[in-house]
C-alpha cells in the first residue's frame, strides 16, 4: 500500500492494518521528515486518544491529514506503532 499526498509519497508498506476503513502504516514506513507536529487531539471510544501530524510536502501544508495512537486501549492493540492517513492523502495499492 502506497499513502500519496501532492503527488509525494507519504508511506509505502506491504504491512498495513485495516481498521474501520482506514490503512494504518508501520510508523517506520513513513517519510517523517514529511510530518509535522500538531496540538490536535480526539478520543475514540474504543480506540482511546488519537494523536495527529500535519504533512508538508513542496511549502504545502495538510493540517492534522495523519493521526495515530499513542497509547490504544487494549481492543486496538493492532495499530500501536502505526499511522493513518485522510484530508486527500491517497491510500492505493
Amino acid at each position: 500500500m502506497k499513502a500519496v499526498w501532492k503527488g509525494a509519497t507519504v508511506a509505502e508498506s506491504d504491512d498495513t492494518v485495516v481498521v474501520e476503513g482506514n490503512h494504518y502504516f508501520p510508523l517506520s514506513s513513513v517519510r517523517k521528515d514529511l510530518l509535522r507536529p500538531s496540538s490536535k487531539q480526539t478520543s475514540c471510544a474504543w480506540k482511546g486518544q488519537a494523536s495527529y501530524y500535519s504533512l508538508e510536502v513542496d511549502g504545502q501544508v495538510n493540517e492534522d491529514a495523519a493521526w495515530f495512537y499513542r497509547e490504544p486501549k487494549p481492543e486496538a492493540a493492532q495499530i500501536s506503532g502505526r499511522v493513518a492517513f485522510w484530508k486527500g492523502v491517497k491510500v492505493t495499492d
